[in-house]
């Protein structure tokens, strides 16, 4: 199954090269080490976040593909390639900081405040579109024409892959050494090199040069590249048969399952892509260059057939679950990555069900669609941290147009998400609506989303006093004709509950979270109680005792379970008498505690 050896390109590194390399490497170092500095002394202002943002993304992803190109690019592609990469870097870095102003952001520790970091997402997905955009520029040198052939692309993209592996695992390995060095120098009472290692003037260079040494090193090494690739793909490739099956076997048993188990999930469109990816991968594992034929074993060709016939019902399926979930719920960040990733698992399972129908003897016409495909993720990853396809945007004008047309309730809404994921277009969104005093449920809306402006972080507590008002908003009485008693509303729970708050819904004591509430006499003596559920937990059941309200006991009920949370929904909810009567040992009543697992019902209609 190995590709020609022949093909291996040649090291033409100099030793110029490698002494640039590693300059580079230590320069990148310096640098990133005054950014740090920059932070940590504030010297950057709020208004020069963007620019802080933008120069670490450039002096972090730059110099690597600068160390992977020397010796191998001609000088005039070299800088036509990274003048638009350091251009797109700074603006991608820029926008990210603008669209998070005016929305928490994640903790920067020490930092400054005003010194935004760009966030994880973009850093995540910044290194997979350069590294794919290098890649297919490397391939293009190598052809020596703008697009080159798929051979070429294939030892571009698996070359930098093993590259930047070998390199991560190197420095991770030089950073173990010299933390033990470290530990037995600490041993002795020499703390010199811990207290060094603790530096970031040392730190941040060792790192950036360990780096660069060991990209070098493996670009002069080509020979080794090839057979740690040949290795792993031989042993990807011997995966797919069992994928195929397992695979394979749940689309057969769908039919007879139906399709609602996966509804059931909440995860379907996840999984469904997650097998999308398995499958193409270890086609791929077996397709390498498309330049092996017979060499690959009859159980791997059919297996790689077969594979290439399920993605595409896989994807189809996703994408039917995931318009279902849009439908009811509208677009959220994590719904239009999903759409996004569909968007490539569709044009790579449409390709490859073409090729798999198509191709005479092996695979040999994905090898198109590979490009083809490549390109639409570069542009996907591209347009979603850009004003082009902004999830953050996208998905707050969907929330925002489901409430406005009353798809969902002024109480179910999820200000909190527009809040803490809806970046600068939910905070603008939840003034909009803290603004507003007409329409229908105005009053709870604008109360909601000013409790919503006011917290800085998912985990705090919002700072507004929880009083008789906010609590009635926070509340939702489900029991039809029942309202809150008024002494429930005006106790201060704050108080009441101050030594125990977390054995307490958070919607007595925080401005920012809703409960249901259902109203029933529990004891039959003629005053009600209260029972609260908050995010589909258990209800906790609260009565008065000498004119204070508190927590009598629990009623647990089982997790995500569709007929409960339908009729309690509907305020389908009674009591009964209990079977097994209270203990009583020396004038204490003990109750029965059902150990009984918990099931979910089947659903009745009409009954509680």
């Amino acid at each position: 199954m190995d590709t020609n050896d022949s093909y291996i390109p040649k090291s033409s590194v100099s030793q110029s090269v490698a002494t640039r390399r590693l300059l580079i490497g230590l320069l990148q170092g310096l640098v990133l080490y005054l950014i740090y500095q920059s932070a940590e002394n504030k010297l950057w202002t709020a208004d020069n976040s963007g620019l802080f943002a933008a120069l670490l993304l450039v002096m972090t992803l730059v110099p690597v593909m600068l160390i992977s190109a020397l010796g191998h690019f001609p000088a005039r592609t070299l800088w036509r390639w990274l003048s638009p990469a350091v251009a797109v870097l700074a603006l991608l870095g820029f926008y990210d900081i603008w669209r998070g102003m005016g929305a928490p952001y994640w903790d920067t520790q020490k930092f400054a405040e005003d010194a935004r970091f760009p966030s994880p997402q973009l850093w995540l997905h910044a290194v997979a579109g350069f590294f794919i955009a290098h890649a297919m520029v490397g391939a293009a040198v190598l052809d020596g024409r703008r697009i080159a052939g798929y051979r070429s692309y294939f030892e571009s993209a698996t070359k930098l892959l093993i590259q930047f592996a070998f390199a991560v695992v190197f420095t991770g390995i030089i950073w173990l050494v010299l933390l033990l060095g470290a530990a037995l120098f600490d041993m002795i009472k020499l703390a010199f090199l811990k207290d060094v290692l603790d530096e970031p003037w040392f730190a941040i260079p060792v790192t950036t040069f360990a780096f660069a040494y060991a990209l070098h090193i493996t670009d002069v090494r080509p020979a080794i590249v090839h057979s740690v690739r040949s290795l792993v793909l031989v042993l990807l490739s011997w995966i797919l048969p069992i994928a195929v099956l397992l695979i394979g076997g749940f689309l057969l048993a769908l039919p007879f399952t139906g399709l609602e188990p996966l509804w059931a999930t909440k995860a379907a469109t996840a999984l469904l892509l997650a097998a999308s990816a398995v499958l193409a991968v270890l086609i791929n594992a077996g397709f390498q260059d498309g330049s092996v034929t017979d060499e690959v074993a009859l159980p791997i060709r059919i297996a790689a057939r077969i594979a290439a016939l399920l993605i595409l019902p896989l994807a189809l399926i996703a994408a039917y679950a995931l318009s279902l979930r849009v439908g009811q719920y509208g677009w959220t960040v994590d719904r239009l990555v999903a759409a996004f990733c569909l968007v490539v698992a569709l044009c790579c399972g449409a390709g490859y069900f073409w090729a798999a129908l198509r191709s005479p003897q092996w695979l040999s016409r994905i090898a198109p669609v590979n490009i083809f495909t490549a390109f639409i993720l570069l542009f996907l990853l591209l347009a979603i941290f850009s004003p082009v396809l902004d999830p953050a945007r996208i998905s707050v004008n969907s929330q925002m147009s489901h409430l406005k047309a009353g798809k969902v309730g002024a109480d179910k809404f999820d200000y909190e998400y527009l809040r803490f994921q809806g970046q600068r277009y939910g905070a603008s969104a939840l003034k909009e609506l803290a603004a507003n005093a007409s329409g229908k449920d105005a009053a709870v809306i604008a109360l909601k989303a000013k409790a919503a402006l006011q917290r800085d972080a998912i985990w705090q507590a919002a700072p507004q006093k929880v009083d008789a008002k906010l609590l009635a908003v926070n509340i939702a009485v489900r029991t039809q004709g029942a309202t809150l008693p008024e002494s429930f509303l005006a106790q201060n729970w704050k108080e009441a509950i101050k030594d125990n708050a977390r054995q307490h819904p958070e919607c007595l004591h925080n401005s920012g979270r809703t409960c249901e509430a259902f109203i029933l006499d529990m004891d039959t003596d003629g005053a009600v109680e209260v029972l609260l559920r908050e995010q589909g937990g258990s209800l906790q059941v609260f009565h008065l005792v000498k004119d204070s309200w508190s927590l009598a006991g629990t009623v647990d009920l089982p997790g995500n379970c569709a007929p409960i949370n339908d009729a309690l929904d509907l305020g389908r909810i009674a009591t009964a008498p209990t079977k097994m009567k209270d203990v009583v040992i020396a004038g204490r009543h003990y109750r029965l505690v059902n150990k009984a697992p918990l099931t979910c019902p089947p659903a009745v209609a009409g009954k509680p």
